[in-house]
């Protein structure tokens, strides 16, 4: 977090809001009904799960417990999650450029190859699952 503004009128909000989402990546945290504009606007919008209806609606994330720390455990599961997927991307892309050219040539039977779909697939799946799993708190 480099800024952060507070007791900002609903207006003064939204204005912010779309300067600094022009300009980079914005987050806006609110829970009332004066932050649901802003809340639509920002890049990411977030709402307590204590908050009003049109707040909750208006945002991309509810912090379900109603603790602002829960933010910061939901940046590192995106981190987190972003990382699993270029993994399996990865690894995707590792069978279908390696694998399925060799059985298609000849020079690996298809049985093994289907095999290899197989093992690609339950690594893809297995390390998905891994997410549910890994702690989110650091140290």
């Amino acid at each position: 977090i480099k800024n952060y503004y507070a007791e900002k009128q609903p207006a003064e909000k939204l204005k912010l809001i779309e300067e600094l989402a022009s300009k980079e990546a914005t987050a806006m945290v609110g829970d009332g009904i004066n932050d649901a504009p802003s809340l639509s606007r920002a890049n990411i919008g977030v709402s307590l799960s204590s908050g009003t209806e049109i707040a909750i609606q208006s945002a991309e994330v509810v912090l379900l417990n109603g603790k602002l720390s829960s933010l910061v455990d939901a940046h590192r599961l995106s981190k987190t999650t972003l990382t699993t997927i270029k993994q399996n991307l990865f690894w995707a892309f590792f069978y279908n450029v390696m694998v399925i050219p060799l059985a298609a040539i000849g020079l690996l039977n298809p049985m093994i190859a289907a095999l290899a779909m197989a093992f690609s697939d339950v690594i893809v799946v297995g390390n998905s699952i891994r997410l549910k799993y890994r702690p989110l708190t650091k140290g």
